[in-house]
């Protein structure tokens, strides 16, 4: 390949794994230099968002692994084990939001927040001394977006001493400032719930619910370029009973995995269509699901059929009449804080 031309280098390797790219970077000191440009890490990023690059990041007390996913069975694969190149008790490490490869995680045993690859190991950390970056769980909520010139940065909503406060972190600038936040006092209360943050179509979306049957439900959104707050409706599903709505981004339009019940558990797909919400489709009740199991959920839609998953593997399979999706989107988090579903990239958490 010494003799092609830059341009017919650049083509080529932006189409081949993020490993690959690592390796590459030590061929000599020209294709270090190109591998290392922002033109080339944001093109091979947004080559590599495809479904054969997604893998499965599972945390428990003694090991890290990562999986593939078999689309075969929509199971996972061999795993391989991590080693966290940060400091940590056990394992101890929650993820909260993740873009492009990156994940925005929290040390639980300093409540520090981190930005790390876990494809190439590198890390950031987001903390600092006046106490910016320390995230405390149940309290506050985060999300990961990128702007318009390509600045990975982290929305950080705190709740202390009955007030809010929001933070963006710019990676360009690594630099935490305060925007703007208002929101009714109600939300105050400890018995309000915040989702990690979903960016879609420019704005960072949370679910905020009410921990109790018959409680308040909403969406809080984030429009990145205006930094401006607002609230629009969660979808109209009853309230008779357990009540859990999952943001998804795909192909840029926010959906929402809305789960309620009791003994049986109905969960129906939502879209969003200029703030309000359009069914998509709904499934019959779903077998009974223990409390804790049911913590670890996520959801896979593909060629028509719903797989409800669990870090664990496959649940069961929910087989669907129509087919609105031709690839595995994952949702952007599970409930337990130990895994994720992420795309391997070589994007850097810092500049």
């Amino acid at each position: 390949m010494a003799d092609l031309p830059i341009e017919t280098i650049f083509e080529i390797l932006t189409r081949v794994p993020a490993k690959v790219v690592g390796r590459s970077r030590s061929v000599c000191k020209e294709w270090y230099a190109l591998l290392s440009t922002r033109d080339f890490i944001r093109v091979h990023s947004s080559r590599s968002l495809v479904s054969s690059n997604q893998r499965v990041l599972l945390i428990d007390d003694l090991t890290c692994s990562v999986h593939p996913i078999i689309f075969q069975s929509y199971d996972y694969g061999p795993r391989s084990i991590v080693t966290l190149p940060f400091d940590h008790q056990n394992n101890d490490v929650s993820i909260l939001s993740h873009l492009n490869g990156l994940l925005c995680v929290c040390l639980n045993h300093t409540n520090e927040l981190l930005l790390w690859n876990p494809t190439t190991t590198a890390f950031k950390r987001l903390s600092t001394p006046d106490s910016l970056g320390i995230y405390i769980n149940n309290l506050d909520a985060v999300g990961l977006y990128a702007d318009d010139a390509d600045d990975y940065k982290v929305l950080h909503i705190k709740r202390r001493r009955h007030v809010y406060e929001s933070y963006v972190y710019s990676r360009e600038l690594n630099f935490w400032r305060n925007i703007p936040f208002l929101t009714r006092q109600e939300y105050l209360s400890p018995n309000f719930a915040w989702s990690p943050g979903t960016f879609c179509g420019g704005t960072m979306y949370f679910t905020l619910c009410e921990c109790w049957v018959g409680g308040t439900n909403v969406v809080i959104c984030f429009d990145i370029n205006s930094e401006q707050f607002k609230e629009i409706s969660f979808p109209p599903v009853p309230s008779t009973g357990f009540v859990q709505g999952v943001l998804v981004n795909v192909k840029n339009e926010l959906h929402m995995f809305a789960a309620t019940g009791w003994f049986e558990i109905t969960i129906d797909l939502w879209t969003l269509k200029e703030d309000y919400w359009i069914k998509v489709l709904s499934c019959p009740p779903i077998p009974p699901i223990s409390l804790s199991l049911w913590g670890d959920i996520t959801h896979y839609v593909t060629n028509g059929n719903w797989f409800v998953m669990t870090k664990l593997g496959k649940l069961f399979t929910i087989e669907m009449d129509t087919k609105p999706f031709e690839i595995l989107y994952p949702v952007t988090w599970f409930r337990g804080y130990k895994g994720a579903v992420f795309v391997e990239t070589v994007v850097s958490p810092s500049i």
